[in-house]
């Protein structure tokens, strides 16, 4: 960040260059080209989040289309010919697919985690940028004469990280999706073995 801020003070003289001053016009640009950086940024994480999103929805609803065939096909076959001792293929077959489908979804929602993470990261920093850089326009406007030159250190916007409670609602959102998943299994196994032992 501090080298995207030295980049765009590109306009200053060699002596305030020297002395580590920023001009006012020059602080502007800088903080501008921190906050359409960190809005590109964010945007781009909104539409990564967005696609992997999409991505879980198809997971999802190959995985129902799954279950749904496996169960019309044990409805559907002769009670006579189908015992109780066949029950086991079935539910082997739901495990499997369950694993699978359980480490598709585990990546997809840590690549979502992560993408929205990251995107909260960005939106503190922009967030900080954007109230320095309207705190320097401000200041800049209030006096009448030349406005008073800024340190590069004044300039400097580290990149920003939020509180351990964020990372806190990740993990109950991985609970509630784990254990909608363990149901949807529990079911699924009790449902072929009522309707193939009864």
């Amino acid at each position: 960040m501090a080298a995207e801020v030295a980049c765009a003070c590109a306009g200053e003289t060699e002596e305030e260059a020297a002395r580590g001053v920023v001009g006012e016009a020059a602080a502007i640009r800088a903080l501008n080209t921190a906050v359409e950086l960190h809005l590109e940024k964010t945007m781009e994480k909104k539409r990564a989040v967005d696609a992997q999103k999409k991505e879980m929805w198809r997971l999802f609803q190959f995985f129902f289309l799954f279950l749904a065939v496996l169960f019309a096909a044990q409805l559907e076959a002769p009670q006579d010919r189908l015992q109780c001792r066949h029950c086991w293929v079935p539910i082997v077959l739901l495990a499997l697919g369950h694993l699978a489908f359980y480490a598709a979804a585990a990546q997809t929602l840590r690549c979502i985690h992560a993408c929205k993470y990251q995107r909260r990261c960005y939106k503190l920093t922009l967030a900080l940028a954007t109230d320095r850089l309207k705190l320097l326009t401000t200041r800049s406007f209030s006096t009448l004469g030349p406005a008073p030159a800024l340190l590069q250190g004044e300039l400097e916007i580290h990149y920003q990280k939020p509180p351990e409670s964020y990372l806190r609602k990740f993990n109950r959102s991985w609970a509630v999706h784990v254990g909608f998943l363990i149901c949807t299994f529990g079911f699924m196994v009790s449902s072929t073995v009522v309707v193939l032992c009864l």
